[in-house]
């Protein structure tokens, strides 16, 4: 979208001359964005991407940083002027620990004798907290190869098992009293982020697992969980099935709908599927059909039925979404599941790897890498600063508003783990349903123009105040509660002007 075409925005070439991602614009038109490049910058190849062939990513650009709920692995900024230090003095050092350790905001609290320099505070977000940590393992990514070749004996495993226990129950706790905002649980063959109540814009507390699979939906419909898969594509023979948990057609191998459902529902529509099996057997032995070819014919159909179900197992598009109360059944079917610590493979024995911004029981702190050094390109020299780690979505948010205050530009490229960008995909879908389901109240006349506006506002709002004592600066927070078409979104490249504000591809 050529964003500086519009006459709102005269001075937009200063803003891009002042970006290291590309050379100047002519004639004021914002060039394409070039994957290549920034894989360079990261020092990383970039798979399927040519000379010729470089795909145009849409920018945008709006005041405020849009939030991504993906973990990213590696985050580099770039600006002109010098960047905060990354080699710390004595008291930066011991300042960033303990406002990090204590959840302070230095900015506020002028009285604690800390130091509040942008070193210390850009120190600062560079901590998270993890259980378990084992550190001749690598538990995030699960599935890193340098975790060849270690075993864990049966007693490690049940003392592993018994400290990751205490360690869920005491963060899930958190998360229910609002004391923590979000935090992941990251397994072998699946990921979940929990979310407090407020963020993100849902009123109540809530839980993304993606990938899923076939078992594991059935396994949760047989504990009465109810579930939605907000970002489940419409298939073949109406398997798919609303956000609201109305289910088009139902599967006769079990009685169940082949996705979320609420269990009475599900219950009164087995009865109505038996009487519909016997009809149709009546039916087909009034023409002579033979009972074993009746027999093949259901069999071939409960089979159909369960490929279409399977289509999308281990994708994006599997993700499941678990609000209010039937996340307390979900913690309990986590914590009680065999399946959540594998038995085979590199970690086996090893529970899920807790992440989180505020401590925890049981949990270890620990830090991000961080390397500075100074980039030349176009004649012009960059200072860079590289992070390297498991960089949790709180992180970006804090260091854009920390640069923000005393640089007038600069840019970030980011590097996500592919299995968590369905976090963002399914946030941002949700946010537009929602979008979409009030304009079309107000096209019909069951709500007032203006409430809908009114109430997002009111409920980023109670978010806000409900998740003051989180732990995390009120301007994450406040990113975190936002509602809106551009409140969420995937994030590869960032770029900052302060008179116009953030724009993203």
């Amino acid at each position: 979208m050529d964003f500086i075409r519009s006459p709102a925005v005269p001075k937009v070439e200063a803003f891009i001359k002042e970006t290291p991602t590309r050379p100047p614009p002519a004639k004021l038109v914002l060039q394409p964005f070039d994957a290549s490049s920034f894989a360079k910058l990261l020092q990383q190849p970039t798979a399927g991407v040519e000379d010729d062939d470089t795909e145009v990513v849409e920018q945008n650009i709006t005041k405020h940083l849009p939030m991504d709920w993906s973990i990213k692995t590696r985050v580099r900024f770039f600006c002109r002027s010098e960047l905060p230090a990354t080699q710390l003095k004595t008291s930066q050092m011991a300042s960033g620990l303990t406002s990090f350790v204590r959840c302070l905001d230095t900015q506020k609290e002028d009285e604690n004798g800390l130091d509040i320099s942008p070193a210390t505070r850009f120190n600062q977000a560079t901590y998270y907290w993890q259980h378990p940590h084992i550190p001749w393992m690598t538990l995030f990514p699960r599935n890193s190869r340098d975790n060849t070749g270690i075993t864990i004996g049966e007693r490690e495993r049940k003392a592993l098992a018994e400290d990751w226990d205490y360690s869920f129950r005491g963060l899930f706790q958190l998360l229910r009293a609002r004391q923590c905002a979000y935090f992941y649980l990251c397994a072998n063959g699946f990921t979940v982020l929990f979310r407090a109540a407020g963020t993100g814009g849902r009123a109540e507390i809530h839980a993304f697992m993606t990938p899923s699979t076939r078992g594991m939906r059935q396994a949760l419909r047989q504990e009465g969980i109810e579930y939605s898969m907000p970002l489940k594509k419409d298939g073949p023979g109406g398997l798919n099935k609303s956000l609201e948990g109305e289910d088009n057609s139902t599967s006769p191998t079990n009685g169940f709908t082949t996705k979320s459902e609420v269990i009475n529902d599900a219950k009164e529509s087995d009865g109505d599927e038996d009487d519909d099996e016997e009809e149709e057997d009546d039916w087909l032995q009034s023409l002579g059909v033979d009972e074993k070819e009746i027999r093949k014919i259901q069999t071939a159909h409960h089979r159909k039925l369960k490929v279409q179900e399977m289509a999308e197992d281990f994708s994006d598009n599997s993700l499941l979404l678990i609000e209010g109360v039937e996340c307390q059944g979900f913690f309990s079917f986590l914590l009680n599941a065999k399946s959540t610590i594998s038995s085979v493979g590199r970690l086996a024995g090893v529970p899920p790897t807790l992440l989180s911004p505020v401590a925890f029981p049981k949990a270890t702190m620990q830090h991000l890498t961080t390397r500075s050094s100074k980039v030349r390109m176009d004649g012009v020299d960059y200072c860079s600063i590289e992070v390297k780690g498991t960089i949790l979505p709180s992180f970006l948010p804090y260091v854009c508003q920390l640069l923000g205050e005393t640089k007038d530009t600069f840019s970030a490229t980011l590097a996500s783990s592919m299995n968590t960008l369905a976090f963002s995909k399914a946030t941002h879908k949700l946010l537009m349903d929602d979008s979409a389901g009030q304009n079309q109240n107000i096209e019909i006349g069951k709500t007032e123009p203006n409430n809908g506006g009114e109430d997002n506002a009111a409920g980023q709002v109670f978010g806000k105040e409900n998740l003051s004592d989180c732990g995390l600066q009120a301007y994450v927070v406040e990113n975190m509660c936002r509602t809106g078409s551009q409140a969420v979104t995937l994030l590869e490249r960032v770029c900052y002007d302060k008179e116009y504000g953030y724009a993203w591809s």
